[in-house]
């Protein structure tokens, strides 16, 4: 089952509703214990979620790709990046993410950044 980690600039509010709609889903929030702390740099959060094979979902349009492409290049991998648009309504947003957990194999998203909504 897909893991995911909400960066600190999400509403804590996704985490609710993901669960709510799949309780079995492993799902932290940077700054909970256990993740890494709030204002920690991009960088350091894509080699924890590698570690930890967690999925990061971030509104970080714009530096996000560079991090990744930095990530990759230094032979790193991620579980996938989900980049959310704030302006789309959080329902459709969880419909769309519910809707990859529930179609797509765990290896579909590697070394990827998926912009949300599709």
């Amino acid at each position: 089952m897909r893991r995911f980690l909400i960066d600190e600039n999400i509403s804590p509010r996704y985490r609710t509703q993901l669960l709510y709609h799949e309780p079995s889903l492993t799902v932290m929030v940077v700054g909970d214990e256990g993740v890494p702390p709030k204002s920690t740099p991009d960088p350091e959060i894509l080699a924890w979620c590698e570690h930890h094979q967690f999925s990061l979902i971030t509104n970080n349009r714009e530096s996000m790709p560079q991090h990744l492409s930095d990530h990759l290049s230094a032979g790193h991998h991620v579980p996938g990046i989900f980049t959310i648009n704030l302006e789309v309504p959080m329902g459709r947003i969880i419909e769309e993410l519910l809707l990859i957990v529930g179609a797509s194999d765990e290896d579909e998203y590697i070394d990827q950044i998926t912009y949300i909504p599709l």
